[in-house]
């Protein structure tokens, strides 16, 4: 049996308790794969998850070099092409400025646009 194939995982998941290093990625996916039925759960891919997640600190206002770096992606151009989708567009970013703006508008007593004050009659 080869050194690698006999790693477990520590309490903390992250390293081999005999290495230090990652286990391998059939590891995880043997554990996964077993664990989610023992917890009831609906089928989930891990990479469904790493998904969930940029589209998480996507939809929070993280940059690209963020996300890069979070999902460790070697080159911008792998996050982009994956999820230039999820990023709010110029048209996304006018349209909610504007409701920004009415929603201000709307909110306040007339006179308060033109005075500044808050003051109602």
């Amino acid at each position: 049996m080869r050194a690698s194939s006999a790693r477990t995982a520590t309490s903390s998941g992250c390293s081999s308790a005999t290495t230090g290093i990652p286990p391998h990625q059939n590891t995880i996916h043997y554990w996964w794969t077993k664990t989610l039925p023992a917890a009831d759960a609906e089928p989930t891919r891990l990479h469904d998850l790493r998904h969930f997640y940029a589209s998480g600190l996507i939809a929070a206002g993280c940059d690209v070099g963020t996300v890069q770096r979070a999902l460790g992606h070697a080159k911008a151009t792998t996050t982009l092409q994956t999820y230039t989708h999820l990023w709010p567009t110029a048209e996304d970013r006018t349209r909610t400025a504007a409701a920004g703006i009415m929603t201000a508008v709307f909110a306040a007593p007339a006179d308060s646009i033109r005075t500044g004050t808050t003051e109602t009659a």
